[in-house]
Parts: C-alpha cells; sequence; structure tokens
C-alpha cells in the first residue's frame, strides 16, 4: 500500500509536523546536519581525517522563550577507554581505544560484541558512502548517484514498526506492519507493508516512527510475526550482504517480545535463529536490554546452498525470548520490498563508447519474492539493428563488459521490445540489483560494443498517479522535427485523473552538466510541430534540475486534452543548445474530458449525486458498507441519524460510530437554546433603554455550512468541529461569520491552574482540570447539585443507559466481554479490566469462563 499527502489529513498532518519539528531541530557541523540526540566523531578532512577519540553531541537546548533548538557538544573520549587485561591489546583502524584481539581476551561474548558493533559499523559506513554519492562527481557518467535530488531538495527517510495496542481493553491486534516515510520539502510520501495470521478481524496496530541508518544500505527485508493470536508483538529484519564477502549482516528493531514494565532495564536472553523449512541453519545467542530491543549481527561466509535459498525467498528468521516467558517472532527473508519502481534510461551517451545518435532506451523492472526479476524494455530511433540486449555489470576496466544475463532471444525486431522474465537471480546479484550497481546495454551491428546504455535504478515512489507498472513513454532525439543527433534520452509516465488534470514524471539522461541547468518540459499538441513559436496550444510542464521533473498540471484546454485522447501529444525536453527541443516522445492518454477540466466545486456535486443514485444493491456488495436505520451507507460517510439530531455518524468499514454533539463552554450570564438546534447560544437581548441604534450589518442568509457534520450552523455561533473519523473535537472551537458566510475554526486556550497535580478527567477533554480533592467544599457541593438536577445517560453501541447502570461491553467478532466492567458515569462511559488478585503459589491455571488466574489445589490433577 502506498500513498501521498499533499493535502493532509488531521491524522498525518501531527505526523508530517513531527517529522518535520524533527528536521528542524537539529545541528550543524562541518556542512552536515545532525538530529537531536545524534552523536559523531567529526572529520576534520585532510590531512587530519577522522578524529575517533573526539565524540560530538547534538544536545537539545531551551531558549528563555522555550523554543527548542540543537546545540553541539564535543569531548574527548579517550580518558574513558577500559582497563585491559590482556598482554597485547592493538589499536584498530577506526577505533579510539585499543582492544584485545580474539582469543587474547578473557571476558566471554566478546566476539558477539565485536561482531555487533561491526554490523552497526557496516550499515553506517554504506549509509555514508551512499550519501557522497549524491555529491560525487564520477569520470565514468554511466555510473551515478542513486538519488537525484535537486538544489534546495532534500529527502529524509524514516521507519515505523506497528504491532497491536497493548494496553487496549479490545482484544490485541497479532498483526505487523512495516512503514516507510519519505520527507521532502514538498510532500510526505510512504510506502506500507502489512502481514497478519488472522482472517476476517479488523485490526488496529500503532508504532513509533525513527529515523534509521540502516535505510541505506537495506537490500534483503522480512516481517516477523507471531503465530500467537492476539500476540501485540512483531519486528522487523533489515538486511545487506557485504561487498565482497558472503556475510550478511541484519539488525532487528523488536516490539512486544520483551515484556518488561520496569523503569530500570534488564538483560534479556535471546536466541536468533536462520531456518531452511524449520531446519536450523545457523543459530546465535546473545542479551538484549529491556527497554533498547534492537539487535545488530553478521551471519559470516554464508555457503552456496544458503545463498540460493536467501535468492529464492526461502531463509526464515527466528527471534525468541528466553526465560520465564518464552516468546517468539518470525519471517521469510525476501528482496527489500517497497512502492519504488525500478527502471532504467538508456542513452547514447552513457554508451561506453560515448556517441550521439539520436536513439533511446527504456525498461522497467519488478522483482518477485521468490528472485525471479520480470522485465519490459523497449529501444527506438537505433542507427542499426540490435545484436545484443544484456544486463551487465560496471565493467572493471574500458570496453572490458562482464554480462550477466542475456535477453537477446526475447527481443522483437518488429516491436523494438524484449518481455520476459530472468529466473536464476543469484543473492549477490539481487543484492546488486537494489543497491544500484546493475547497467542494460543494447549493442548494434555499428557499435558492437553498446550504442545505448543505463543504470538500472530505484525510482522513488512519487504519489502522482502514474502508471508506473507500464512501460513509460521514450523520449529521443530522433522524435523532434527535424530529428537531433543527441546524446540525451528519457522516458515520461504520463496520466489524466478524473478531474482531468495531468500527472507527469520525467526521467532524461545522457545531458551534459551545462545543459543539466537549463532543462524545460513542454508538452505540445501535435499540431504545434514546426509552430513551436505559437503558444496556443503550449504548456510548460516545469522547469527541473537533476534529471527528474514530476508534478500535476491543472487547467488544460479541451483541444490539449483532446490531443491526448487521440494520441496526437507529445512530451517534449528543451536545453539551452536546443531550445526548439533535444528529445521528444508521443503521447497517448484516453479521457473522457470532452468538457476540459472540472473545478473542484462541480467535483463534489458530481460526487454528491454519484452517492445519491448510488444502486442500494451495489452498496450491498460492497465489504465495508454500513447497514444503519434500514439504510446502506458507503465507507468513509458521514450523516446525523433520524433518532437524534443532535447526534453524527459515520461509517468505518461495517462499523457505525454515532457521538453525540459537544457543545462548547459558553462565558456569558444569559443563555437561550434556539428552536431546532442541538446547543445554546449566550442571550444578548437587552433592556429597550440601554440599547443603541445598532449599525446594519448585512449577514449571510443561511449561515455556514461546515463540511464536517454537514449542517448548517447560525450567524454568530459556536461549536465543536466533528471531524471523521475521529468525532467531536474538544481542543478546537468554530465560528459562523454571519456577514461572509465563512467558517472560522481555532484552538482552544486552556486556563491557568493554580493546583500541583493537574488531572485530565476524560480522555476527550481538552483541558486538564485541578482534582476534586483540591476543590472548595462549596464548588464541590455546588457540582453535586447541578449533576443532581440534570441526570444524563450513556449511549454505548446501540445500547442507552442509566446514570450508574453497568453491564459488560459486546464486541462484535468477539461477544460478550465478561471479564470488563463498564459503568455510566453522569454521561460518560467508563470501562475497566477485572483486576485480578497476586498470586503466590507456583502451580497456576486459568479455568474456562474464569477471568483471572487460579491456584492449583493440593489434590488437583491436570490433565491433558
Amino acid at each position: 500500500m502506498c500513498g501521498i499527502y499533499l493535502f493532509l489529513s488531521m491524522q498525518m498532518a501531527i505526523v508530517v509536523w513531527y517529522l518535520w519539528f524533527v528536521i528542524k531541530m537539529r545541528c550543524s557541523f562541518g556542512g552536515r546536519f545532525y538530529s537531536l540526540e545524534d552523536k559523531w566523531h567529526p572529520d576534520l578532512g585532510e590531512p587530519f581525517g577522522i578524529m575517533h577519540c573526539v565524540q560530538c553531541h547534538c544536545e537539545p537546548q531551551k531558549s528563555r522563550r522555550g523554543k527548542v533548538s540543537g546545540k553541539v557538544n564535543c569531548k574527548n573520549i579517550k580518558q574513558d577507554c577500559p582497563a585491559l587485561d590482556c598482554d597485547n591489546p592493538v589499536q584498530l583502524a577506526g577505533h579510539c581505544c585499543k582492544t584485545c584481539l580474539q582469543g587474547n581476551h578473557p571476558l566471554s561474548g566478546k566476539k558477539q560484541i565485536d561482531s555487533v558493533l561491526n554490523t552497526f559499523d557496516y550499515f553506517r559506513r554504506k549509509s555514508k558512502e551512499r550519501e557522497e554519492e549524491l555529491h560525487k562527481s564520477y569520470n565514468d557518467r554511466s555510473y551515478l548517484s542513486s538519488e537525484d535530488v535537486g538544489p534546495g531538495e532534500s529527502r529524509t527517510d524514516f521507519v515505523a514498526v506497528l504491532t497491536g495496542l497493548k494496553d487496549s481493553w479490545l482484544p490485541s491486534s497479532s498483526g505487523v506492519a512495516r512503514v516507510r516515510f519519505t520527507l521532502t520539502r514538498s510532500s510526505l510520501t510512504f510506502s506500507i507493508t502489512y502481514q497478519s495470521m488472522s482472517t476476517g478481524q479488523r485490526d488496529e496496530v500503532e508504532g513509533r516512527i525513527i529515523k534509521h541508518r540502516a535505510l541505506f544500505a537495506e537490500t534483503f527485508s522480512s516481517i516477523l510475526t507471531s503465530e500467537e493470536e492476539n500476540s501485540a508483538m512483531g519486528g522487523i529484519a533489515m538486511l545487506t550482504l557485504s561487498d565482497t564477502e558472503n556475510n550478511l549482516h541484519f539488525i532487528l528493531i523488536l516490539q512486544g517480545l520483551i515484556q518488561h514494565r520496569d523503569r530500570d532495564p534488564i538483560l534479556v536472553p535471546i536466541r536468533v535463529q536462520l531456518l531452511y523449512r524449520q531446519h536450523i541453519l545457523r543459530e546465535i545467542r546473545a542479551n538484549i536490554t529491556s527497554h533498547d530491543p534492537d539487535f545488530a549481527e553478521v551471519l559470516t561466509d554464508l555457503n552456496s546452498r544458503e545463498l540460493f535459498w536467501l535468492s529464492r525467498g526461502q531463509l526464515e528468521i527466528a527471534v525468541a525470548a528466553e526465560g520465564q516467558d518464552p516468546r517468539q517472532i518470525s519471517g521469510f527473508i525476501t528482496g527489500r520490498k517497497s512502492c519504488d519502481t525500478i527502471q532504467s534510461v538508456m542513452s547514447s551517451s552513457d554508451a561506453l563508447i560515448p556517441g550521439k545518435t539520436g536513439g533511446v532506451g527504456s525498461a522497467i523492472f519488478n522483482l518477485h519474492d521468490n528472485g525471479t526479476l520480470q522485465y519490459q524494455v523497449q529501444v527506438a530511433g537505433l542507427t542499426n539493428d540490435v545484436v545484443s540486449l544484456t544486463i551487465e555489470l560496471k565493467p572493471r576496466r574500458r570496453n572490458k563488459r562482464s554480462v550477466l544475463y542475456d535477453l537477446t532471444p526475447e527481443f522483437s525486431k518488429a516491436t523494438g521490445q524484449a518481455i520476459g522474465s530472468w529466473s536464476r537471480l543469484e543473492a549477490r546479484h539481487i543484492h546488486m540489483l537494489l543497491q544500484n550497481e546493475l547497467f542494460i546495454n543494447v549493442a548494434t551491428a555499428h557499435s558492437q560494443e553498446g550504442e545505448l546504455r543505463g543504470q538500472i535504478k530505484a525510482l522513488p515512489y512519487s504519489g502522482l498517479e502514474a502508471p508506473r507498472h507500464e512501460l513509460p513513454t521514450p523520449l529521443a532525439g530522433h522524435f523532434v522535427s527535424p530529428p537531433v543527433r543527441t546524446g540525451a534520452s528519457g522516458h515520461a509516465w504520463v496520466s489524466v485523473d478524473r478531474h482531468c488534470h495531468l500527472h507527469y514524471e520525467i526521467l532524461v539522461a545522457g545531458l551534459s552538466q551545462t545543459d543539466d541547468l537549463t532543462v524545460n518540459a513542454r508538452l505540445h499538441g501535435l499540431a504545434e510541430i514546426g509552430e513551436l513559436d505559437d503558444s496556443t496550444h503550449m504548456r510548460l510542464l516545469t522547469g527541473f534540475y537533476g534529471s527528474k521533473a514530476q508534478g500535476v498540471l491543472k487547467d488544460i484546454s479541451v483541444e490539449l486534452l483532446k490531443h491526448l485522447d487521440q494520441g496526437t501529444a507529445f512530451i517534449q525536453v528543451s536545453t539551452k543548445l536546443n531550445p526548439r527541443g533535444e528529445i521528444r516522445g508521443r503521447v497517448h492518454v484516453p479521457n473522457n474530458c470532452e468538457f476540459g477540466t472540472r473545478s473542484e466545486a462541480e467535483e463534489e456535486e458530481e460526487e454528491l449525486e454519484d452517492f445519491l443514485s448510488k444502486d442500494p444493491e451495489e452498496l450491498k456488495k460492497d465489504p465495508h458498507t454500513c447497514f444503519f436505520e434500514n439504510q446502506y451507507y458507503p465507507h468513509g460517510s458521514s450523516w446525523t441519524p433520524n433518532y437524534d439530531k443532535c447526534f453524527s455518524c459515520i461509517c468505518q468499514k461495517r462499523t457505525v460510530i454515532c457521538d453525540p454533539v459537544i457543545c462548547p463552554a459558553l462565558t456569558c450570564s444569559r443563555t437561550i437554546k434556539p428552536e431546532g438546534k442541538c446547543c445554546p447560544i449566550c442571550d444578548e437581548r437587552k433592556e429597550l433603554k440601554d440599547v443603541k441604534a445598532p449599525e446594519r450589518v448585512d449577514e449571510h442568509p443561511e449561515g455556514c455550512y461546515f463540511e464536517g457534520d454537514q449542517k448548517m450552523h447560525a450567524p454568530g455561533t459556536t461549536w465543536h468541529p466533528f471531524v471523521p473519523p475521529f468525532g467531536y473535537i474538544k481542543c478546537a472551537v468554530c465560528s459562523c461569520k454571519g456577514s461572509t458566510g465563512e467558517v472560522h475554526c481555532e484552538k482552544v486556550t486552556c486556563p491557568m491552574l493554580t493546583c500541583s497535580h493537574p488531572v485530565r478527567r476524560h480522555p476527550t477533554d481538552c483541558c486538564k482540570v485541578c482534582p476534586q480533592e483540591e476543590r472548595t467544599t462549596a464548588a464541590l457541593e455546588h457540582s453535586d447539585m447541578m449533576q443532581a438536577d440534570s441526570p444524563r445517560y450513556c449511549k454505548f453501541g446501540k445500547n442507552y443507559y442509566h446514570n450508574s447502570d453497568s453491564w459488560h461491553p459486546w464486541v462484535p467478532l468477539f461477544g460478550e466481554m465478561k471479564c470488563i466492567n463498564c459503568w455510566c458515569d453522569h454521561g460518560v462511559t467508563k470501562c475497566q479490566r477485572k483486576q485480578c488478585p497476586l498470586l503466590t503459589c507456583s502451580n497456576i491455571t486459568r479455568t474456562e469462563g474464569s477471568c483471572c488466574p487460579e491456584c492449583l489445589g493440593k489434590h488437583t490433577l491436570l490433565t491433558f
């Protein structure tokens, strides 16, 4: 599952705010940026190099106004080196402290500690190499960096492990999800991989978002799940092969496996196994801390069989916590999963013998869990017939090619395409593919070593509605009129959405540095060929740096949409050297936009009509449809129920959630409740002698319409906003401006409290209050009197309860939860799990239907 939020919902806005906050609160040192709490050894450059005995720390610091910023603090750590009791300690490269060589150290577990440190260091080193690639100029133009980031652009990757909720009174989920976030200056993209052992159950998972350096080097991955129902535990493994040896480095991020709630951390023994069809191949035993259950290791010298099983997705990694409460999670290791697209643009400028032919090559790939690589390749504008089409390594010497796989048998001269699959990828090949270390080469009769060549790279997911599963439109100088003999080429994905907006992603290769700085991408109607100075049907898409451009084009003319539908439009990339077009490609995008682009208001009206006119029989077939008050509602819809106009309901995947209207607190002395309204308002009527002639204000005749609760609000009224699927938000108050009909919402300002330990009475309350015992007696009596005069009922599910009523909740799919008691407390439903007594016996059992474990009697027999 992949997605993007350019206009973010409330819950994702919180995530974006947090990630953006993390990036803003950082330290700058030596031209690099570090997050709060990061530690590093400063690199002073030549001739000093990295100062391994100096450690810098990005410390959080508060200003007088409470603003948090980062401050760099560096110290000498040589005096912190431990005392060694071996005879001949040595100074290892990259270390400040001396160490004892293996076999010369009396402490057990030394090999394990070194291995863990080496693995973390390996991922860190790989990460640094990848970051340096972003700013490195390669002499070999066909070996570019894996990330093409233009000036002013930056991207930061985060990862999260999501498991079931532990502290919820509902049954926990056994599902595990891995989420990868990529934050840029303009958007937040994410990809989600989810696994669950249960079926037909509505799962809810949560986890902490962290920034992890291993994301750069990761080429294999695994999601670790439990076979136990409602386990609320899981984890992920990020793995990578060494560049020259068959060593498998991995880092585990575990959640819920270690059950320890005390503040003081403890060491917990774990067992990590590498399995093939339940047979143990490798086993590692180690201790991890309960508060930081991450673990890093390296499996050295994998043999040929283990590497083969790794490439086929048949190796399984299992992690078990040993001791009194043994628990285990496991998962199969496959190639790294993501929503990125593996693709390549082939140009003559990037050939081993660079040229300018005006040809183009384009390829997309799909890596499956079993190691099979599907490919689609197309070429056009070549000077002669194709004689070979191969996937290769980077040549060790000039003109000395290293061919891995030959695609030539699948190449069709008639179509200029090769479509097939490579089913014998080795683990090393998968690692190199996902590290952007493979190339695709096209040789012709006139260029035996290769006329076109391109690096196979992962294109990060952008969130645009671009059909990346299809072959993109090739862009070449051969398609320009008249043809241009250029070394550049490119490809583009183009689509038109239901709003008749154009989504595009363009990648170019082989442009010179001077050309790169003045690249423009333009979309023309075919009628403009030869008349490029006429801008009637010409639209500028964007100016871009590097090798990639993407975006959304709105307000397209009817004529241009018609050309797109008929296939008589083309994408053109122009440069300073070729301002009338350097590469071009014909675009065919079928669409139903004969009336041009539609406004958002028209789209909303159309969606409403679709909803109202939708066949109830069709709604019945949708598994996420809700049935309420003899009517079907689609998932995500909201409405006012018939039984009470002062409630708002939403449909969330077959579940109807109805919340009562929460009225904002009023500060006026006199209030009135208008007929047909749910909340009282201030009565601003005064005596006639105090009334002055008011200035005439033209109020909006109907008031304000609020999208959240889909209701009209009278001019001057205030209310708490209703935001599906969260219900009423008590931390904000909205008001209706009568003169304009506009809705204005602002955050609630909480009052200053004088008590020392304020509390939040209810989870939905926005502001904390002083607890009951700190109130005055008069205030308490007044509160009790007000409650007694106005008893309130509670609604739970479809049932209503009087004040002080108690019951066991009924939950769909689970039935009555007899171990949980709920009661109505003056209009607020409260639930609590039954408290079980602490048992001191050693033989403990749980009988069917009982909520708490019991001690076995002396004469009780335990049978199986």
